[in-house]
């Protein structure tokens, strides 16, 4: 019988009974089609290789991330809290040492969920990584942690979670927002005042191939990830950069997800997006599970696959060595540049609009951060929709000082429900989620 190298935990959770249509390239069949390859190739015999059945999260799990309008229930169906069930089952498998590495083959997907929350947008509803992940810091404690998003599409729900957390590196590479949606993950989008510096944007330029894609990995991921030094590493595993993609237009392939896997070493992957359902995720999900089972990968090719027809052109391999060279460059100085950045401010806001392309809302942001010399700052959200909600948010961090503390419960007491419809308190210091 073969035996993996490194134990591996498998959670499948494919929905069968949440699609957003019939037809939508969001499907079960993402799954069902990975399911049958992988039964196929035999990976349920292998020694070391476990599945695991998904749980279910409960609504202060989600409480602890989002602020869901008007609140939790109304938002998520069950498919999504038991999508997010199978991600903290398989964090909780690595935790335990039950297994040395695990991927939740779930969904739906996740990472265009933002802290608010008022319907789905880019196929997203909850931050599925981030829910799995609070829930993960508050069972076992503080953990440096990095998320590398591999996904075609720029994770700006995760970014938006961890924007001013310096405990979790955020790095998303994807085709660049200039010709994709959600049209962020630009270098300059670089974090929080409490965290610059550890928002990491590489966008590429369509037409990006297997040659692009691990030269960023091997000459800005990996050395960032060397200085950063995580407890833990997540792979927000997403594979519509695929050259089969109907909704992208990258070149990547399976041989390419499978090398990007062994080289990244991550404890966790999640899938994300990826909707070429037959042509490309059987093959890229068996090559990352033999990846991450440390188990040869080597033959597992699309059946289209021709290396000749997708070789990277000369200007985009060009362009891509620049591009790691000026964000590393960012990267390496980003302490002085945020001392300049932020320089005599006591607080900072940033403004944005909000599109939820599923649901048709339009959201008007502002959030604002007060800063602190004791800690990551006290952040509120003031939001209103298209749709007459108008919302006040107020979040305390995991390691809030005391005076932050006082500070936020004398605001939360004091907002009145005659200027909103709702008012939020995350207390992360007491994981307590209190709403009016």
């Amino acid at each position: 019988m073969t035996k993996a190298n490194n134990r591996l935990g498998l959670v499948f959770f494919p929905a069968f009974d949440w699609a957003l249509s019939a037809s939508h390239p969001e499907r079960e069949e993402r799954l069902l089609y990975t399911q049958d390859q992988i039964f196929e190739e035999g990976i349920q015999d292998i020694d070391g290789i476990t599945f695991y059945n998904p749980g279910v999260a409960s609504e202060k799990d989600i409480a602890r991330v989002h602020f869901a309008v008007p609140d939790v229930a109304s938002q998520l169906t069950q498919s999504h809290f038991i999508a997010v069930g199978g991600a903290i089952r398989a964090f909780q498998a690595v935790m335990e040492k039950e297994v040395d590495k695990s991927f939740a083959l779930i969904r739906p997907p996740g990472h265009h969920a933002h802290r608010v929350v008022y319907g789905d947008r880019g196929f997203c509803v909850v931050n599925v990584e981030a829910v799995a992940l609070e829930r993960i810091r508050q069972d076992y404690g503080d953990l440096r942690v990095a998320i590398v998003d591999t996904d075609a599409h720029h994770g700006d729900g995760t970014q938006d979670i961890y924007w001013n957390d310096k405990d979790t590196l955020f790095i998303s590479f994807h085709q660049d927002g200039r010709s994709l949606y959600p049209g962020t993950g630009s270098m300059e989008e670089f974090g929080g005042p409490a965290a610059y510096g550890y928002n990491i944007n590489i966008p590429l330029p369509p037409g990006t191939g297997e040659e692009g894609f691990l030269y960023i990995l091997d000459n800005v991921v990996m050395p960032i990830l060397e200085d950063f030094k995580p407890d833990i590493i997540i792979n927000s595993a997403g594979q519509d950069n695929h050259y089969s993609d109907p909704l992208t237009n990258m070149n990547f392939t399976a041989q390419g997800y499978a090398i990007l896997n062994e080289r990244l070493n991550p404890d966790m992957a999640v899938l994300e997006g990826g909707y070429s359902i037959e042509g490309a995720l059987p093959y890229i999900n068996l090559g990352i599970i033999l990846a991450m089972a440390g188990l040869d990968y080597s033959h597992v090719f699309e059946p289209d696959y021709d290396a000749e027809r997708l070789h990277q052109d000369a200007a985009i391999t060009a362009h891509i060595e620049h591009l790691a060279q000026e964000i590393y460059t960012l990267w390496k100085h980003k302490e002085e540049l945020a001392a300049e950045h932020f320089k005599n401010k006591k607080e900072v806001t940033r403004e944005r609009q909000i599109y939820y392309d599923t649901a048709g809302t339009m959201e008007h942001q502002v959030q604002t951060f007060t800063l602190c010399e004791h800690c990551s700052v006290v952040n509120t959200i003031d939001s209103k929709n298209d749709k007459r909600a108008h919302i006040f948010a107020i979040t305390l961090p995991r390691k809030a000082c005391q005076e932050c503390i006082a500070k936020a419960y004398a605001m939360y007491a004091g907002l009145s429900k005659r200027a909103y419809t709702h008012i939020y308190l995350q207390d992360r210091p007491k994981d307590e989620y209190l709403s009016k």
